[in-house]
């Protein structure tokens, strides 16, 4: 195959994959708005026994597929751009579901985030294929990744109201993408081991199983926390989800595999203004989507005053016929007393 059919499979194979991607997020974010869906204990349970769960896992698992496939055709600097495709067709596709419009300020902000993360992933990619983390590396990666995901997963838990909702769903969104960039750092030192050149020496059967559990582990975790994302809403937190993706890959490659920003401290400037541009979008995206219908909690009733056995019954007014049996009972009459003239 010559290069520019390689080059056009390699468009068809990544649009595929943004389109997988797509349709699963609109399929997740469906199901976390589902009023059936349950939360707290036994919701995993619940949404493992889900049919759409499962339409949602295989249209993510088609896309890595296509992504994996385009990789292997086209160069990095041209798939990973157009897998951020994946929040503009998202977008309409939740709009359509749910029967409404997509608004301006959600399509100024799909286009700031896009911007932001082309311009993000062209700097940080590396031009030649980097080396692969150690095990031991690996393990720290993965141990200190847990931490940060627990952090950053145990900061939505405070209400229900519609912005802690969409803070929470950030704080998760950002978790999911560092599990997945992390998922494919360790997937890339699994090929390594497969093909006995990981660094360090041979791994034993132990060291290449350990590392298959993790990857399923975070992959697995980065599905769970992207569906809790989507409770409050779907825009903002794909886009999070898109961008801590490939920052993840990145500060692993240039802490532990030697790699840097594409020209130089120039690159550095150009990451830093593709962050600003993509956060931009982001914030677009968290204003302008509409706020998630969350129930209000009934108002409890007004307690009266209560007395030693219980609350305290109190009579109605006494009427005329009343008054008249009370005063027969007295032995005489009532008169009413005429009020008071004013003072002059």
């Amino acid at each position: 195959m010559n290069a520019a059919a390689g080059t056009v499979l390699a468009v068809l194979l990544s649009l595929v994959s943004a389109a997988g991607y797509a349709l699963a997020a609109v399929a997740q974010a469906r199901l976390a708005a589902a009023p059936s869906t349950p939360s707290g204990r036994g919701a995993l349970r619940a949404l493992l026994a889900r049919g759409q769960w499962w339409s949602a896992v295989g249209l993510n698992a088609a896309g890595a597929l296509a992504h994996v496939a385009a990789l292997h055709y086209g160069p990095l600097t041209l798939v990973q751009p157009l897998g951020a495709l994946t929040l503009v067709a998202a977008l309409p596709l939740a709009a359509y579901t749910a029967r409404r419009r997509v608004t301006r300020t959600e399509w100024r902000g799909a286009l700031w985030t896009l911007a932001g993360l082309v311009g993000l992933v062209a700097v940080t990619g590396p031009a030649a294929p980097g080396e692969s983390l150690t095990l031991a590396e690996a393990l720290v990666v993965a141990g200190a990744t847990a931490l940060l995901i627990a952090a950053l997963a145990g900061g939505g838990r405070a209400g229900r109201e519609g912005g802690v909702v969409r803070a929470g769903g950030l704080g998760h969104a950002t978790a999911s993408g560092i599990a997945s960039g992390v998922a494919s750092a360790l997937t890339q030192t699994l090929t390594a081991a497969l093909a006995l050149s990981l660094p360090g020496g041979r791994p034993t059967w132990w060291q290449t199983a350990l590392l298959a559990v993790l990857i399923s582990a975070f992959a697995m975790g980065g599905l769970l926390l992207s569906q809790t994302a989507y409770r409050g809403g779907l825009a903002a937190p794909l886009a999070v989800v898109n961008l801590s993706n490939p920052a993840a890959a990145a500060v692993i490659g240039v802490a532990l595999l030697g790699e840097t920003f594409r020209a130089g401290a120039w690159g550095w400037l150009a990451a830093a203004a593709a962050a600003l541009v993509a956060a931009r979008g982001v914030v677009l995206l968290t204003t302008g989507g509409p706020t998630p219908p969350h129930p209000e909690p009934e108002a409890a009733p007004e307690a009266g005053p209560t007395g030693p056995t219980g609350p305290l019954t109190v009579p109605p007014p006494l009427g005329e016929p009343a008054l008249s049996n009370l005063a027969e009972a007295l032995g005489g009459t009532l008169t009413p007393v005429r009020e008071a003239e004013p003072a002059r």
